[in-house]
């Protein structure tokens, strides 16, 4: 058997030269934030040559396409730009992703 870890989501990328830095992030069973969210505590961090994180990305779409597809995933409409709060520690176009603030904090901050 080969060990698994499971994942509340990705709390940053970041891209140095040709390597992709993922951190993976689980929410914390005691630690709370400001506004008595669980915070997010780092797991583990993935790293990709940048062509092995390019296809990642195309196999995790596909996946996501195939959910909304099947109705088990809603995708919501983009919002405007100046929403982005998320963040991004490299030269990713970020005029795609939105904003969760107004989403159910018990939402996945993976599907935007």
């Amino acid at each position: 058997m080969h060990a698994e870890v499971y994942t509340d989501g990705i709390d940053e990328i970041t891209v140095g030269g040709s390597i992709v830095r993922v951190d993976i992030v689980s929410l914390s069973p005691t630690e709370r934030d400001a506004n008595n969210a669980p915070k997010k505590v780092f797991c583990q961090r993935l790293i990709f040559p940048i062509e092995a994180f390019a296809n990642s990305v195309e196999v995790m779409q596909n996946a996501l396409q195939g959910l909304v597809d099947a109705g088990v995933v809603k995708r919501n409409q983009p919002r405007p730009s100046s929403d982005i709060s998320m963040p991004v520690t490299s030269n990713v176009d970020t005029t795609s992703l939105t904003s969760n603030a107004s989403r159910n904090p018990n939402a996945s901050s993976n599907f935007r």
